[in-house]
């Protein structure tokens, strides 16, 4: 079933000038790059984000780290995408990620991890809407 996903490459995958290498990883396991743009999260852009997080202990700091600097933030279309995009990123603690993963290859810890993908088809419908109107993205 062909489905979308939201994918953002985080600021400290920016940085290590990781965007490249995770978005032929993206196209070569099927998934296509249907919107796409560089930005820097304000803080409050990244609190609503993750405002589903607000009552965790990590929430500020996530919210400091993802407002640190620009990411990459896409959505992916393919069969599959939303299992497809967690299969590729691995853990979330890249340490306990499999080899061959974004987050193995791009990470440095469970909080810079490099990558961020959509759970559940719910997930990915509010995290796409919270960052494309329907006019930006394309089939």
């Amino acid at each position: 079933m062909s489905e979308r996903t939201l994918a953002i490459i985080k600021p400290d995958a920016v940085k290590k000038h990781a965007i490249g290498d995770i978005i032929n990883r993206y196209e070569k396991a099927g998934l296509k790059p249907v919107a796409m743009k560089l930005m820097r999260m304000s803080k409050p852009v990244a609190e609503g984000f993750y405002a589903v997080h607000k009552a965790r202990p990590f929430f500020d700091s996530l919210c400091t780290f993802m407002s640190s600097g620009p990411a990459v933030v896409l959505v992916l279309q393919g069969e599959n995408a939303i299992k497809k995009n967690r299969e590729l990123m691995g853990a979330t603690d890249p340490a306990k990620a499999d080899a061959g993963t974004i987050r193995k290859a791009h990470g440095t810890n469970i909080e810079f991890n490099a990558v961020h993908g959509s759970d559940s088809p719910d997930t990915a419908t509010f995290e796409i809407g919270y960052f494309f109107p329907g006019m930006e993205i394309f089939s």
